[in-house]
C-alpha cells in the first residue's frame, strides 16, 4: 500500500540540483529480508558467537521496534545492545579478512530498485548522504564490492578500527545508535557546503528515528519517506504521522519513491 501527503508534495517539487538525499542502510538501502551490518560476522566468528549475537537481537529488537516505549528507556536499551555487540566482535576476535570474506558471502539484499536510484542520484550529481548506525566497513564494502559507492556518496556510521596484523581494536568512537542518529556534527566541511546549497531534502528510512538524520530545523524542506515493512496494521498510524510518504508491503520499494516524487 501506499500513503502520501499530498500536502508536502505539492509545496515541495524535487528538481537534480535543489535537494540531497539522506538515507539510512539497513532495512532501507537493503530489503527486509537482506541480513543486518551487525550480523554479517555470524557465519565467520563460530557457533557461540552466534548464539550471543542472537540473544542480544532477541532480547533488544523488541523494544528498537516498540514505539510505546520512552525515549530514555529505549535509547538506554540501544546503548547496551550496541555496546554489547562490540564487545562480542572483541570477544570473538574479529579480523579485517574475516569482515571482508563476510559481506563477499553474506546475504546483503538491495531493496527493489535501491542500485537503480542511487545510480540516478549520482548520475544527476545529488549528494547522498548514508547515516547508518550499522558497521561502516561492512556497508561500504558491500556498496563498492556491487559499483555502487559513487563519488557523491557520503557514508557516515560506525567503522571498526585493526591494527596493523587486521586485528580488531578497542572501539573508541561515539557509538550511532538508533536514537541518536543525526547529521549534526557529523560531517566534514566540504560535504557541509554542497548540502548548504541545496533547498530541499529527502529522507528515505524504515524506522521513525531516521527523521533526526536531518536536522529539525530543516524538517519543513524535507520530504520523508518511511519502508514500513514489519507489523504493518500496529505501526502505520504512527508512520503516517511522521512520514510524507508510508510504503508498505509489496509497494516498499525505490522504484515507487521515483514515482512518486517524479525526479
Amino acid at each position: 500500500m501506499k500513503y502520501i501527503s499530498e500536502d508536502k508534495l505539492n509545496k515541495i517539487k524535487l528538481l537534480k540540483n535543489n535537494f540531497y538525499l539522506a538515507i539510512d542502510f539497513d532495512r532501507t538501502i537493503t530489503s527486509k529480508e537482506s541480513c543486518g551490518s551487525w550480523d554479517v560476522c555470524r557465519d565467520v566468528l563460530g557457533k557461540e558467537f552466534e548464539r550471543e549475537n542472537l540473544e542480544l537481537y532477541l532480547k533488544y529488537a523488541p523494544i528498537e521496534q516498540d514505539y510505546s516505549i520512552s525515549f530514555e528507556e529505549k535509547n538506554k536499551a540501544m546503548e547496551e545492545w550496541y555496546y554489547g555487540n562490540l564487545n562480542l566482535y572483541n570477544k570473538y576476535k574479529l579480523t579485517a579478512k574475516m569482515l571482508k570474506e563476510s559481506v563477499d558471502k553474506s546475504s546483503f539484499i538491495f531493496r527493489k530498485g535501491a542500485e537503480k536510484f542511487l545510480y540516478e542520484m549520482y548520475k544527476n550529481n545529488v549528494p547522498v548522504v548514508v547515516l547508518s548506525a550499522g558497521i561502516g566497513n561492512a556497508i561500504v564494502e558491500f556498496l563498492k564490492k556491487n559499483n555502487c559507492l559513487y563519488d557523491n556518496m557520503h557514508v557516515i556510521s560506525n567503522f571498526l578500527s585493526f591494527d596493523e596484523a587486521g586485528n580488531i581494536k578497542q572501539y573508541d568512537g561515539e557509538l550511532i545508535h538508533t536514537m541518536n542518529k543525526t547529521m549534526k556534527g557529523k560531517i566534514e566541511s566540504s560535504l557541509q557546503e554542497k548540502i548548504k546549497e541545496k533547498e530541499y531534502r529527502l529522507l528515505v528510512g524504515d524506522f521513525i528515528e531516521d527523521k533526526t538524520i536531518v536536522p529539525t530545523e530543516d524538517w519543513e524542506k524535507t520530504i520523508f519517506v518511511g519502508f514500513l515493512d514489519k507489523e504493518v496494521e500496529k505501526n502505520l498510524e504512527v508512520y503516517t504521522n511522521n512520514f510524507d510518504i508510508v510504503l508498505t508491503e509489496g509497494d516498499a520499494s525505490f522504484d515507487n519513491v521515483a514515482n512518486i516524487i517524479e525526479f
